[in-house]
């Protein structure tokens, strides 16, 4: 690297310790950030705590440190032991942090091999090549004991199932490798979480356990005259090390009652429980008609998806000390974040900074298929400002600081988890670009099987040639505009009752206008932005045979998920990105008396790139036939 160039991690943190220093000479005598009294009276109010950007130092010795969490369980103390997973990821020198390993992985030279790890279906390990040799997976002991000892107790009274893919899991996460779980379940999401927060947790608590150990051994060395130790490199520039991105302030809801599963009282304390129920759950007098209707009124996933609260804009910090859980904690004094990437952006810009993402160590993404219907450039965004080198020091201790912090390299030790029903070409352009873990990367892969749906409908899939992605949109358009639709108004038959489901938003606006300049075209629409007034009409007219077409986006079928009527005939400009979508319309029709099946047609334009939605729809076996014509 050039050394001139204002970018590079050598230039900005001399930059950073330049202002630090300057910052140093203005700062007065007394302690800026007083310690609270042990024995102060706790305020009933509940107000909110301060501004969760207010400027906090890194763990310093003796700073903002209650009594319970000074104290070191002397019975977990392997955990400060070198030779475990944790101090030799993210120890001061990891083995495996070379400069062969990070070219080796900025130039993207992985070795890919197939293997079974206990329930998980068949993984796809990868390796850098120039890693050090290492087994990938860690043994269940890796976990402190005082976390551990409760953990197997309830796993003692669940599913043996359930058991058998938490340690699985374990395995991979203690080895601090990076997961790509993109075939999570209903049935196997909460037991999912609560062994990625008992990893979380496992994670923080080290960490402090360690920041404790060394304040210890740096006061000591004050109080005896002698030289300080050298070796006390144990931090980040900030305190929070674990980052949740998450869809709904539901799914937060969900997160933290996994993650004080961990923490039972009288044990622990959770504080601010009360404010946090009142923000992340419905109002005591709102009735959730999604969680109250009959079994079987709406589909599974979409309630678990939408019941509760879904507002999509909320960030959460929680500081984890050994006897609380303490929510709402400002970011710069906080060990855990739970937000949405709406959230997190609208702060960063609004504060125009992310230094409290530059010290994430353990990156969970949750219900991506759900993030992606949102607006994945949030996603985006927020990962492009991970890691990064902050631009305050905010009063850091440099001399506590991993020297792989300093150098800019803490990207290729972060730990990424990345959970999904199924997968989509957004979610796997993340995996394969935007993980950078030395340690290597694990991708689940599911083999699926063919979608049921109603027998005797005549339903066909329609390939068109597509050799380049940038392509892709502009040749589907073409095929359906000139190929697929010409031939249905040809039929007075498949003319009538016709209904056009568009995967893509900017596909939706595409066809809308094309359909609104065609003349002797009777057509109502429903959008993710249909009023529910809007909607009303357009099923009715739609419904009555007052219009011909309806055009529905997915978004608007992900949100609402209404049970269309008067459908005879289904065009799939794309395959739906959701496999359930799919056999849901084919059973539409039947809503209506004295439908035969021999009545309903559907027709699906495909290409190449379709490929992870046709999987889904026809089986991994059944794809590979359509795509061969």
């Amino acid at each position: 690297m050039d050394p001139e160039d204002a970018n590079t991690p050598t230039t900005r943190l001399l930059t950073l310790l330049n202002v630090s220093a300057l910052k140093s000479r203005k700062r007065p005598s007394e302690d800026p950030y007083p310690r609270e009294k042990l024995n102060k009276r706790k305020s009933t109010d509940d107000r909110p705590q301060p501004s969760e950007f207010q400027d906090k130092a890194v763990l310093q010795p003796g700073d903002d440190l209650d009594a319970a969490e000074q104290e070191i369980d002397q019975s977990d103390q392997h955990d400060l032991e070198s030779h475990h997973p944790y101090d030799q990821h993210f120890g001061p020198n990891p083995e495996i942090l070379t400069e062969r390993t990070r070219t080796a992985v900025d130039r993207k030279h992985w070795i890919s091999h197939r293997e079974c790890i206990g329930k998980l279906d068949a993984i796809a390990s990868v390796l850098p090549e120039a890693s050090l040799p290492q087994k990938k997976r860690a043994k269940k002991t890796a976990v402190l004991e005082r976390l551990l000892n409760p953990f197997e107790a309830r796993q003692a009274k669940q599913p043996a199932e359930h058991t058998r893919i938490q340690d699985d899991l374990l395995s991979v996460l203690s080895a601090h490798l990076d997961i790509y779980h993109a075939s999570v379940n209903l049935e196997h999401h909460q037991c999912i979480r609560e062994v990625i927060t008992l990893h979380a947790l496992d994670h923080v608590t080290k960490k402090r356990r360690r920041v404790l150990k060394n304040n210890d051994r740096i006061s000591h060395a004050k109080s005896t005259s002698s030289d300080p130790p050298e070796d006390v490199q144990d931090q980040g520039f900030t305190r929070p090390s674990v980052l949740f991105l998450l869809p709904f302030r539901s799914s937060a809801l969900a997160w933290l009652n996994a993650l004080t599963t961990h923490t039972p009282s009288p044990s622990f304390q959770i504080e601010n429980h009360a404010r946090f129920l009142g923000e992340y759950s419905l109002p005591p007098d709102a009735v959730d008609k999604l969680a109250a209707a009959p079994h079987g009124t709406y589909p599974a996933d979409h309630v678990e998806m939408f019941k509760g609260n879904v507002d999509d804009s909320f960030r959460l910090g929680i500081k984890m000390t050994r006897k609380s859980v303490k929510l709402f904690s400002d970011f710069y004094n906080c060990d855990l974040i739970l937000a949405s990437p709406l959230g997190l952006r609208m702060s960063i810009e609004k504060q125009k900074s992310s230094d409290f993402l530059s010290s994430i160590e353990i990156l969970v993404i949750d219900q991506m298929n759900a993030l992606t219907m949102q607006n994945w450039d949030h996603v985006q965004f927020v990962l492009s400002h991970l890691n990064e080198m902050p631009k305050e020091s905010r009063d850091a201790d440099f001399s506590r600081i991993k020297p792989w912090y300093l150098d800019g390299f803490s990207t290729y030790l972060r730990q990424s988890i990345l959970l999904s029903p199924f997968e989509t070409p957004e979610t796997r352009s993340l995996y394969n670009t935007t993980l950078k873990n030395v340690a290597g990367k694990v991708r689940v892969n599911k083999p699926w099987p063919a979608l049921q749906v109603p027998d005797g409908i005549d339903h066909t899939f329609l390939t068109f040639d597509c050799m380049n992605l940038r392509e892709e949109a502009d040749k589907r358009f073409t095929y359906f505009t000139t190929q697929l639709l010409p031939k249905v108004l040809k039929s007075a038959v498949q003319s009538a009752n016709t209904v056009v489901f568009i995967p893509s938003s900017f596909d939706f606006i595409r066809v809308h206008n094309y359909f609104r300049k065609m003349s002797g075209i009777s057509f109502t629409v429903l959008s993710e932005y249909s009023s529910n007034q809007d909607i009303s009409r357009a099923r009715q007219a739609f419904f009555s045979g007052k219009k011909a077409f309806l055009l529905i986006s997915e978004r608007f079928h992900f949100y609402r998920r209404y049970k269309i009527r008067g459908i005879r005939n289904i065009l799939f400009y794309g395959p739906p990105t959701h496999p359930q979508f799919f056999s849901e319309f084919l059973t539409y029709p039947f809503l209506d008396d004295g439908v035969d099946p021999s009545d309903v047609t559907c027709r699906v334009a495909c290409c190449r790139y379709d490929r992870f939605k046709l999987e889904r729809i026809l089986g991994s076996r059944g794809i590979k036939e359509v795509l061969s014509e």
